[in-house]
């Protein structure tokens, strides 16, 4: 089930409940000592720059998987650390990213030695609206003799949750897995909050990983009897065939879906309903066009549907659980989002810097 650990850093003794988070992401994610470590090390930075730089903020800790191209149950789990905040910004995004930048009263490990201990790492500032830092990390990984490195796939998907209330499980999950050139992303709010709403929610992932093949709307009906014992959810499914050039979507309940198309973006509807609670006579699978221009935005709706696309929204070098950030950033108070658990998952081409 989507277990996230939601730290507020507003004084120092929250500087310790982000190390203590982290360390517990990293055990659920089987990690060995010296990546926990490494996942302790990034959260006290990242809480700690929170303080000193913006005045406190929020540490959001999960378990994602980066699924491998030659798997369909997704690749080993990762601990992913995000700090949010609405403070200043900063004016020097590479300086900061250089040892020795922000040490005073801190580690003084500066968040280039974050970039490092990660696996993955994004920072992405606007001044006088805030920053987004995230790091990734996970076991490291063991080269097989004679066996090349996977290639870098031309789409990369990312997101973040937001439990309402600070509770311990999130009712909203999201997914994503590659097979061949399939790449399926769902999003599911299980009804309401807390456990029951996320074992919901938690189902329908656990259909997409035995059944990452299928087409949006037959996962969809595969899902009305998976979710029958269920509260049910709200589910949407984006599957994207990069050798067509092709994405197809479905979507059942209040799951918001935009693509962006160039500069504009455009809506993708769902069906009304509640998936497991009764069969809908019809699924609309809806096609569009694929390219590098495009970006998938999926939201539950603990995010105002009025939501406003900022410039993050149109890069083309940050990573897609940055952007989710900012969008759910953006979209809040400084306080927190309130109105529900909240998730958004983002869909993007790679950039060429990125790509083999």
């Amino acid at each position: 089930m989507p277990r996230v650990w939601e730290v507020p850093v507003h004084d120092s003794t929250r500087v310790r409940d982000a190390r203590v988070a982290a360390e517990a992401a990293a055990a659920r994610a089987g990690l060995d000592a010296a990546r926990t470590a490494g996942c302790a090390l990034v959260a006290t930075e990242l809480a700690t720059n929170l303080l000193k730089h913006a005045g406190g903020g929020l540490i959001l800790l999960e378990v994602v998987s980066r699924p491998a191209p030659d798997r369909a149950d997704g690749a080993a789990p990762m601990v992913q650390i995000v700090a949010i905040d609405h403070g200043p910004g900063v004016r020097d995004v590479a300086g900061a990213l250089r040892d020795g930048y922000s040490t005073t009263s801190s580690l003084g490990a500066g968040l280039g030695t974050c970039r490092r201990v990660a696996d993955d790492f994004d920072l992405h500032s606007t001044v006088g609206r805030g920053t987004i830092a995230l790091a990734r990390l996970g076991a490291r990984p063991t080269r097989r003799a004679g066996r090349a490195p996977s290639p870098t796939p031309s789409v990369r998907a990312g997101g973040v949750n937001v439990p309402f209330a600070g509770a311990e499980f999130s009712g909203d999950a999201w997914a994503w897995v590659r097979t061949d050139s399939l790449t399926t992303l769902m999003l599911a709010d299980g009804l309401g909050h807390g456990l029951a709403a996320a074992r919901a929610s938690s189902a329908a992932v656990e259909q997409l990983y035995r059944a990452p093949e299928l087409p949006p709307a037959q996962l969809l009906r595969r899902l009305e009897g998976a979710l029958r014992d269920t509260r049910g959810a709200a589910v949407a499914v984006a599957q994207l065939d990069l050798a067509a050039g092709r994405l197809l979507f479905a979507g059942v309940g209040n799951i918001g879906a935009r693509l962006r198309v160039g500069a504009d973006w455009q809506p993708l509807l769902s069906r009304p309903g509640i998936v497991g609670a009764h069969r809908a006579a019809h699924l609309p699978q809806h096609e569009v066009a694929w390219g590098d221009d495009r970006l998938l935005v999926l939201h539950s709706d603990g995010l105002p549907s009025r939501w406003s696309p900022g410039p993050a929204a149109h890069s083309t070098s940050l990573d897609p659980a940055v952007i989710a950030s900012v969008i759910v950033r953006d979209a809040s108070s400084p306080a927190r989002p309130v109105r529900d658990d909240t998730t958004v998952a983002v869909l993007s081409p790679s950039p060429p810097d990125h790509l083999p």
